[in-house]
């Protein structure tokens, strides 16, 4: 497990790897810190302290930090839910935090809280699960895109505005052929 020392060094060289700037608020910045610590030393994994963890990772996968949501947040926000990530525009002027829209869908949610009081009861011992969680029961298809630079490939509605592994900006991203994904499925 890491301390909060190793924690702010994980985040901060995540942060510049990806283009993004750590909160500019102190305190706070402090706080989401000490939060990812607790629930790494809690869950075995550092969790979004902002939202509320299940404590069986396969249901959490998406909110281990950095969540899947920080790419788009902090595109069309300038900031992560939490405020951990900022673009450099709210780094510039703090006054423009301001608070982002949960984008994680309610079905995710509920089978995590579900997860969560099966665990509870002693139905889930492992940290897994052996059911996957619903992604969510939306209609729509999603699009893949692939990375033209390394091969990544994306399952979202827009690209992701820096590659995770390669780090190449959008604008290098395709449409993967037979790019849809059932979200049903």
């Amino acid at each position: 497990m890491r301390d909060k020392e190793e924690m702010l060094e994980y985040v901060k060289k995540d942060a510049e790897e990806s283009g993004y700037y750590l909160c500019p608020d102190q305190e706070l910045l402090d706080d989401l810190i000490e939060g990812l610590v607790k629930n790494e030393e809690r869950y075995g994994y550092a969790s979004c302290p902002c939202r509320e963890a299940s404590g069986v990772k396969t249901y959490d996968s998406d909110i281990i930090c950095p969540c899947e949501y920080r790419d788009i947040d902090v595109e069309e926000h300038g900031m992560c839910y939490c405020g951990l990530f900022v673009s450099k525009e709210v780094k510039e002027d703090p006054s423009k935090m301001g608070p982002v829209p949960e984008r994680r869908p309610t079905e995710a949610i509920e089978a995590a809280l579900e997860a969560k009081e099966s665990k509870e009861e002693g139905g889930v011992e492992t940290g897994e699960d052996e059911r996957s969680p619903p992604i969510s029961s939306s209609e729509e298809d999603i699009t893949v895109w692939r990375c033209t630079v390394c091969g990544y490939l994306a399952a979202r509605e827009n690209p992701p505005p820096v590659c995770p592994i390669c780090k190449a900006k959008a604008e290098r991203f395709e449409r993967f052929e037979g790019s849809k994904v059932d979200k049903r499925s």
